[in-house]
């Protein structure tokens, strides 16, 4: 029988993946593969990293029967980690920032492990900091192993003894361009190392987001001041042991925006659902290919799966918040379900044979001064407060009267995918406008609505 062991035996042998779609579209003619780390068992490239520093440490005795792993992590190394807990019996507990992923959160729980939060904006060395949080509780925690992912040799060497030699494998020695992200350092310097060793005129592209200080670092050797950025686990704010830059030809920036947008592209493109670190990569393997002809081979890792990132930049509505998305993409559904203007989400209507008392009742409980007039699911009319309180100073008997016999024309209705755009062109002549699905009038965007959208 062809079986493993345990889950452990199937991580690693990730295969190449052409892709083919979004290069055509960006004219590109060499070949570029994703090395789908995403299909680990922990679903990223840290599953590798997770074991071999475990190796490492229990053949050195470091680590013993019924310790405890401990680890500062953005997830997916933590989770590499839990894997190999999981299997062989230890306990775990990992410290990372509140700009984890809840999946990440959740996944880790899922895998018995403790889970410690600290601000993002915590400074390095600050106690609070969550790398010092995670030493500070190794050295109260008896038995522990705390393996310093951005230090600990065993990081790159995983990579050196694994990644490398099976992407030279998997494309016959025929790869011209390798590209990877950056964070601890571990995966483009192993990676390099053993290719380089194979041919060294191999070209090694990091990708690296708008705020980390490696770009700066390696062309001038100075340690810039880091700025937020909103891309996970790629990127440091000081110099890491493990990320040799020497080895590096080419460092490129890319943008939070260009990050998640090429993240985005390749599940809807390529089928490849990954998360914003893989977009990273990609949009700097996309640079790097834009002037090489049909003979070159570029291999560009994706880090892990876009099931850590449902609730970040794969949702249109964090995408809209963070002011991310494009406003092309920026539909009338979206602004309902993403609406701050303190209305309602719901949509609150009155049928033409309500009462004017009732309907201003209604719309008294709900907040709103204007309201829509709905019969069979299709607009008929509207409200509106002011105009109502004119008409009533002059007959107060229209209180019990039906809406139908003094509502004015209703609002315009789009349908739901209507892009912003045209949206606000009609709210430049009515003050509301209803959205339309399948049929059914299902929601109301008004004038405060669209103030926060890009323009």
């Amino acid at each position: 029988m062809k079986v493993y062991d345990d889950v452990l035996g199937i991580i690693g042998n990730t295969p190449l993946v052409r892709i083919n779609n979004i290069t055509r579209q960006h004219g590109i003619k060499a070949q570029i593969y994703a090395k789908m780390e995403s299909l680990n068992p922990g679903y990223s490239v840290k599953d590798r990293i997770g074991v071999s520093m475990i190796d490492d440490a229990e053949s050195k005795g470091i680590l013993r029967k019924g310790g405890t792993l401990i680890e500062a992590t953005s997830g997916n190394t933590g989770i590499g980690m839990a894997l190999v807990a999981a299997v062989r019996g230890y306990r775990c507990i990992f410290v990372m920032t509140d700009k984890v992923s809840v999946e990440k959160r959740r996944y880790l729980k899922a895998l018995g492990a403790d889970i410690v939060i600290c601000s993002a904006a915590a400074k390095y060395g600050s106690p609070d900091h969550y790398v010092a949080t995670a030493k500070r509780i190794a050295e109260e925690t008896p038995n522990s192993f705390y393996p310093d992912q951005y230090n600990h040799p065993a990081n790159p060497l995983a990579h050196y003894r694994t990644t490398g030699p099976e992407i030279w494998r998997d494309t016959e020695g025929k790869i011209t361009h390798f590209v990877a992200s950056i964070g601890t350092g571990g995966t483009i310097t192993g990676t390099a190392r053993y290719l380089k060793e194979m041919n060294p005129n191999i070209k090694v592209i990091g990708a690296d987001p708008y705020g980390s200080i490696f770009k700066t670092y390696k062309e001038t050797g100075q340690v810039p001041e880091a700025t937020p950025y909103l891309v996970e686990g790629i990127g440091q704010n000081i110099p890491v042991g493990n990320a040799d830059v020497r080895i590096i030809d080419e460092i490129i920036n890319i943008t939070d925006r260009e990050s998640f947008e090429m993240s985005r592209q390749l599940g809807r493109q390529e089928g490849i659902f990954c998360g914003g670190s893989a977009g990273t990569i990609f949009a700097g393997a996309l640079r790097a290919a834009k002037d090489l002809d049909e003979n070159a081979v570029v291999v560009f890792i994706v880090c892990d799966t876009g099931e850590h990132y449902l609730t970040k930049h794969h949702s249109d509505e964090w995408m809209k918040e963070k002011l991310l998305l494009e406003p092309q993409k920026i539909t009338a559904g979206l602004i309902v379900e993403t609406k701050n203007s303190g209305a309602p989400e719901e949509l609150i209507s009155v049928s033409p044979e309500e009462t004017v008392v009732s309907a201003l009742d209604i719309m008294g409980a709900a907040g709103v001064t204007q309201i829509p007039v709905i019969e069979n699911g299709a607009s008929v009319g509207s409200l509106r407060e002011s105009q109502i309180l004119q008409k009533l100073v002059q007959n107060r008997d229209l209180l019990e009267a039906r809406v139908g016999d003094v509502m004015d024309k209703g609002f315009p209705t789009v349908d739901v995918d209507t892009g912003a755009g045209e949206i606000k062109r009609k709210l430049q002549k009515s003050p509301a406008v209803l959205i339309e699905s399948f049929g059914r009038i299902t929601g109301i965007i008004t004038r405060s609505d669209v103030l926060d959208l890009p323009r």
